[in-house]
């Protein structure tokens, strides 16, 4: 977690309640509804993988107003997701002063806030003025909303999102269903021209990044793995940022087959990798959630994170957690420094995920 989101985190903890306060003495929203939303808007801050698991709710939307303009108010770090969605006709970025008073200028029928903790999005929800406002009641944000939806921590976050959908669309949940991730032409073949020198091996993707440090795997555990993955005749591909790079020359040191990609891709070209990969290995992160969208398999390692919440539904997926007494620790995008050695990420074996990878990749 950067020291900017770090800041903005503490700033909302510290003046979100006042301006909670302040903006509803001062403003009216519009109050004219019509019966049927010609523009909509949906605000999403935060990182990649709740990002993700908002695109079946966007297309839920689309589906039931065809001819509604849905905008995304985004951050530059989660905004390239957006893309991957073309039910989507404008993206917005927090980031930028101009775009977010556009923004509130917009005149919208509908406002969905996704936000589901902090209170500063709420307060831009409101501002935009708009006559419809959803948003989960998890605090005194929930006062700034006319639509309110409860938000639970048993419930997986697709289902969250597809909940605050509904009530916009007044239909019961929109049915999930994988893939609904849409991969650009030139990044797929882009990807093929670096793994045409793999021609005829399976490959495995990994991915040993994090938002924070305590939900991350030791690289030298990824490596171990690697090793066995590669004896069995699979090809090793490391994905991830520029902060991952360390961690993916050691995971591929040595291993004859490998190619670490780590810092070199895109979001997009990173999505075409795990398309194309038998199966990805990832600790609690957006791009598992990005392959969960791909239809693509997941081995995925829990922590901090609540694997109720978060990990990726279906057969094609499987989980290893261990049940350390303070795990999960982690609630609405914080989680907080481990006073045990991050026992729960340590406790986990190269063995068990071995087994557990080479059991889905057999079905």
């Amino acid at each position: 977690m950067t020291n900017k989101i770090k800041l903005l985190k503490g700033l909302d903890t510290l003046l979100g309640p006042i301006a909670v306060r302040i903006v509803k003495l001062l403003f009216s929203p519009r109050q004219t509804v019509s019966e049927v939303p010609e523009s909509i808007l949906i605000l999403r801050p935060g990182g990649i993988g709740d990002a993700v698991l908002l695109i079946p709710a966007i297309h839920s939307i689309k589906t039931a107003f065809p001819q509604a303009g849905i905008d995304i108010l985004a951050e530059k770090r989660n905004s390239e997701v957006f893309s991957l969605c073309p039910a989507i006709n404008k993206l917005l970025l927090y980031d930028r002063p101009k775009e977010l008073f556009q923004a509130i200028r917009g005149r919208y029928d509908a406002v969905i806030d996704t936000e589901q903790w902090y209170r500063l999005s709420a307060v831009m929800a409101y501002l935009t003025g708009a006559p419809i406002r959803i948003g989960f009641s998890t605090n005194k944000r929930r006062d700034l909303f006319n639509s309110k939806v409860s938000y639970s921590q048993d419930e997986h976050e697709i289902d969250s999102f597809l909940n605050l959908a509904s009530q916009l669309t007044k239909k019961e949940a929109y049915k999930r269903s994988v893939p609904f991730i849409s991969l650009h032409p030139a990044a797929t073949d882009y990807v093929n021209s670096l793994l045409k020198h793999f021609s005829g091996l399976k490959i495995i993707a990994l991915f040993p990044g994090g938002s924070t440090e305590e939900k991350r795997w030791e690289a030298e555990k990824f490596y171990e793995l690697s090793f066995k993955l590669n004896k069995e005749g699979y090809a090793i591909v490391v994905v991830g940022s520029r902060d991952d790079l360390s961690s993916g020359a050691i995971i591929t040191d040595g291993i004859p087959e490998s190619l670490n990609l780590c810092g070199k891709l895109s979001l997009t070209e990173s999505a075409a990798v795990l398309k194309e990969a038998s199966l990805l290995i990832t600790g609690d992160s957006g791009i598992m959630h990005l392959a969960f969208g791909l239809g693509s398999k997941t081995v995925s390692l829990f922590g901090p994170g609540n694997y109720r919440k978060w990990a990726p539904p279906g057969d094609k997926h499987r989980m290893v957690s261990k049940n350390v007494s303070c795990s999960p620790c982690s609630r609405f995008g914080h989680t907080p420094g481990c006073r045990r050695g991050r026992e729960c990420m340590k406790l986990i074996t190269v063995d068990e995920v071995f087994q557990q990878a080479m059991q889905l990749l057999k079905e």
